[in-house]
């Protein structure tokens, strides 16, 4: 398969490039050059599928080059925890996508990638330097995902104060071959830096540098099997799913959407978001007008220049009606959010994340929308115990941690803190080969 660019004018590419580039030469995310044929016999057999079956079926166009064998023992590697549908309600569901190493939905796509680069760079002699961005959990996800893993190296550029203190010691605590660095600035300027050092094109012609953040489609592909994979969890007979998806950088409704491009009926999407509003603004008025990001509960969908916005402006030829059958926007204030964690709490005992909240209140409010039926499904993207300082006072009581998060607390933390520079940066990178 061969992979084009959202900026039209870089050369198609195959797999590894694609995976290594993560951005294209001209500035675009890549896209398949043309989209496989739905499998009708796998979506006719979809609910008898297991999570390894689904994954296996969803992936199998896009990664031909691994033989059979080879690719179900990476799935199996990267994908070795549940990914559950559970009622919340009759007409609501949660994915829950938080039971891998960091309590959160990125540790899909990181872990599947990680593995996959390792495979397809196994003759190489340099060594992989991953460079990421994160508001929450992408850094926690990709540093747990690299660990130890065969040469590579993973730098991490977070803002720090903007993200929660749980999800920082995830991923500024691990050493070996992670490195943190907290940038004095927002989301959007760690997003700048690595879009910057990416651009150097003499810097990359010296290193192996690819990004694990959702520009990578490498990241997407995993997560459009947890789609499918909801679906095939859901009753007999029960409505075509409607996705409520709390976004940010909006990596994650876009795998919805490439699910439904691959045949997945559904009812449609909902985009999910904080103040931060952009893409429900641009479904509204049809102007797309990034703006800085504004600091929110919900920390993770702090970004106010989504990058996956191109990818879903080329699914749909940037016609806007187009997208508009599929896709709904809501937004909701962090009082919003605050009241539906103590109503569903106190409704069902389910603790909701604040994304999570904020996907709950998008999902109910288009079911109450809509005049057909839907089986609503929202996708929880992380523990809540990661969120235990602010929701707290919500509760009126403490999230007992799991394990693996009370762990962290006690390992010493490891960072570096750095200007909103791009020298900077590219310091620290450079020092990696000496």
């Amino acid at each position: 398969m061969r992979f084009v660019s959202t900026g039209g004018s870089a050369p198609a590419a195959d797999l590894r490039t694609v995976l290594v580039e993560g951005l294209a030469p001209d500035g675009g995310l890549y896209l398949p050059e043309r989209w496989p044929a739905p499998d009708g016999d796998f979506l006719a057999r979809l609910r008898d599928a297991s999570l390894v079956e689904v994954a296996e079926r969803v992936t199998a166009p896009f990664l031909a080059e691994i033989p059979p064998a080879d690719r179900r023992a990476l799935i199996e590697s990267a994908l070795d925890f549940p990914i559950p549908l559970a009622r919340l309600q009759p007409s609501v569901s949660v994915l829950e996508l938080f039971h891998g190493p960091t309590l959160a939905f990125k540790d899909v796509g990181a872990r599947f990638l990680a593995r996959l680069l390792v495979y397809l760079l196994a003759g190489e002699d340099r060594p992989l330097t991953v460079l990421v961005a994160t508001s929450g959990d992408t850094g926690s996800a990709v540093a747990q995902a690299f660990l130890g893993l065969p040469r590579t190296r993973v730098v991490i550029l977070f803002p720090e104060g903007k993200v929660s203190p749980l999800q920082e010691r995830q991923f500024t605590t691990l050493g070996e071959n992670i490195e943190a660095l907290a940038v004095d600035g927002t989301f959007d300027d760690c997003q700048r830096l690595v879009k910057a050092i990416f651009a150097d094109e003499d810097l990359r012609r010296r290193l192996l540098l690819t990004s694990a953040n959702s520009i990578n489609f490498g990241r997407l592909l995993p997560q459009v099997i947890y789609y499918f994979h909801a679906a095939a969890q859901l009753p007999p007979g029960a409505p075509p799913p409607l996705f409520s998806v709390p976004s940010g950088n909006f990596g994650n409704l876009t795998a919805g959407l490439i699910a439904q491009r691959l045949g997945l009926a559904t009812a449609g999407f909902v985009a999910a978001t904080n103040a931060n509003d952009v893409v429900p603004a641009y479904l509204e008025t049809g102007r797309f007008e990034p703006r800085p990001s504004v600091p929110t509960l919900s920390n993770a969908m702090d970004v106010g220049d989504p990058s996956n916005f191109d990818r879903i402006q080329a699914l749909y030829g940037s016609d806007r009606q187009a997208l508009q059958r599929d896709l709904t926007g809501a937004r909701f204030t962090d009082d919003e959010t605050r009241a539906a964690i103590a109503q569903v709490a106190e409704q069902t005992g389910t603790i909701l994340d604040p994304h999570t909240a904020v996907g709950y209140l998008a999902l109910e409010q288009t079911l109450a929308r809509r005049t057909e039926p839907a089986s609503g499904i929202v996708l929880a993207t992380a523990h809540p115990a990661k969120f235990r300082d602010g929701l707290k006072p919500v509760l009126g009581r403490e999230i007992r941690l799991p394990n693996r998060l009370a762990a962290c607390l006690e390992r010493e933390r490891r960072s570096k803190r750095v200007p909103a520079e791009v020298e900077a940066v590219r310091e620290v990178v450079e020092g990696l080969e000496r």
